[in-house]
């Protein structure tokens, strides 16, 4: 089984090394519109009654953020906050009537 891979590994690193002398630019980026891209939907930033407790649950696990934590559900009894932490981590928490627990 290993040794299988032998041969893909030479091909792809010997496949690099053609390009080295062939004339080909590579400090110019060529972007290629793909019919399969997909546009991500951002979702606005919104505060929530638990946003404080959630920031305090996502200290507590070495999640640290400038912009806090943010309600993605509608508010009601039962709401789903997000933090992007600067470590480039998501912490996520469900809250239950104010009763907040990491997803």
């Amino acid at each position: 089984m290993k040794y299988a891979l032998v041969p893909l590994l030479a091909a792809v690193l010997l496949g690099g090394c053609s390009v080295v002398g062939s004339g080909v630019d590579l400090s110019e980026s060529t972007v290629v519109a793909s019919p399969d891209v997909v546009e991500i939907q951002r979702v606005p930033f919104k505060v929530g009654v638990s946003s404080t407790t959630v920031e305090q649950l996502a200290k507590a696990q070495a999640c640290a953020s400038e912009q806090g934590a943010s309600l993605i559900t509608e508010p009601g009894p039962i709401e789903v906050y997000r933090m992007q932490c600067q470590d480039g981590k998501v912490f996520m928490a469900r809250c239950e009537l104010r009763q907040c627990r990491k997803m």
